[in-house]
C-alpha cells in the first residue's frame, strides 16, 4: 500500500444523515476504527478524519456523524451547508426511517440550492434478515427516484459494504463537474506574504 502524500490531497467533507437509531454511528465507527459498536448512544455530532486511498488516489475524508433525533434538526442545516457529499442512511428494519429519507434529501438540495448533489442511499442493518421491513428492490426503487446510487450495508462483524459506501460517495463527488461557485478543495501550501 502506498503512503499518503503530504500535500495537494483533496479533503472531502462527508456527512452521514438519517433518522436516529438507523446505525449511522455504527457505520462511521466501523469505517474508521474497524469495530462494531453494539450499544446505541444517541450522537449529537462526531467528526472523524482519515487519509484514504480510493481508486488509486489519496484523499482526506472528514466525516461528520450527525444526530438523527428531531430535537437536533436545527443543527442540520448548518452541517448540510458544509458537506461535499452525503450518505442518506435508513435501516432496512425500520420502514419509517426509509420513508423519512426523502425529507433529508429535499432538505439537502434546498440548503445547497441545487437540483442534484453528491449523495448515496444506504440501506443499513441487512444482517438482521428476520427483522427486515424494506426489501432490496424498494431501496433500489427509492434510489432510482432520487437519481442516486444505492448500497446495502451492515456494520456488524464481518462488515458488509461499509468501506464501499464511503468510497462510493467520493466517487460520486469526483464524477460530477466541479461547482464553479465553490472554493477549490485542494489544500495548497500557504503562500508567504510579502510586504512591499
Amino acid at each position: 500500500m502506498s503512503k499518503p502524500p503530504n500535500e495537494n490531497v483533496t479533503t472531502y467533507k462527508l456527512v452521514v444523515v438519517g433518522d436516529g437509531g438507523v446505525g449511522k454511528s455504527a457505520l462511521t465507527i466501523q469505517f474508521f476504527q474497524k469495530m462494531f459498536v453494539q450499544d446505541y448512544d444517541p450522537t449529537i455530532e462526531d467528526s472523524y478524519i482519515q487519509h484514504t486511498e480510493i481508486d488509486g488516489q489519496w484523499c482526506i475524508l472528514d466525516v461528520l456523524d450527525t444526530a438523527g433525533q428531531e430535537e437536533f434538526s436545527a443543527m442540520r442545516e448548518q452541517y448540510m451547508r458544509k458537506g461535499d457529499g452525503f450518505l442518506l442512511v435508513f435501516s432496512v428494519t425500520d420502514r419509517q426511517s426509509y420513508e423519512n429519507v426523502h425529507h433529508f434529501y429535499t432538505q439537502i438540495l434546498r440548503v445547497k440550492d441545487r437540483d442534484t448533489y453528491p449523495m448515496i442511499l444506504v440501506g443499513n442493518k441487512v444482517d438482521l434478515v428476520h427483522l427486515r421491513k424494506v426489501t432490496t428492490d424498494q431501496g433500489k426503487e427509492l434510489a432510482t427516484n432520487l437519481r442516486i446510487p444505492y448500497i446495502e450495508t451492515s456494520a456488524k462483524d464481518p462488515p458488509l459494504n461499509v468501506d464501499a459506501a464511503f468510497h462510493e460517495v467520493v466517487k460520486v463527488i469526483r464524477s460530477l463537474p466541479a461547482d464553479p461557485n465553490s472554493k477549490k478543495k485542494k489544500r495548497k501550501k500557504q503562500a508567504k506574504c510579502a510586504i512591499l
